[in-house]
């Protein structure tokens, strides 16, 4: 449950929008581009996991981070190209997306391996 905390953080951000009358724009670019390159992980990751070749599993990662980083970058660019604080509040969410998910990784990782050596 908690490797999905990102996407709650999504949710959680729309009434900071609201209240503090951000664009919701920028929120929408966020939370597609995010919400986006998450999907393209998971099924880019079930299918890496029912591959016994170790060069096609590398491949497969390799183009999925860098897919999923383009993905995410041209909602952004696409958030502010329309409007320019939009694309500026895009960019500062999905920075904060990354922060939090990259936290949440390193502490599921962690205690998952935990689990594994007891």
């Amino acid at each position: 449950m908690l490797k999905y905390a990102d996407l709650a953080l999504i949710a959680l951000a729309l009434p900071v929008f609201l209240i503090t009358g951000l664009p919701l724009l920028g929120w929408a670019g966020a939370a597609v581009g995010w919400s986006g390159q998450r999907i393209i992980q998971a099924l880019v990751e079930a299918k890496a996991s029912r591959t016994d070749d170790t060069k096609s599993f590398f491949q497969l990662m390799a183009g999925s981070i860098i897919g999923r980083s383009w993905f995410l970058v041209i909602s952004i660019i696409t958030v502010g190209l329309i409007e320019d604080e939009a694309g500026l509040t895009a960019a500062v969410m999905s920075a904060i997306l990354f922060t939090a998910y990259l936290a949440i990784t390193l502490i599921t990782r962690q205690s998952s391996t935990e689990a594994d050596q007891a």
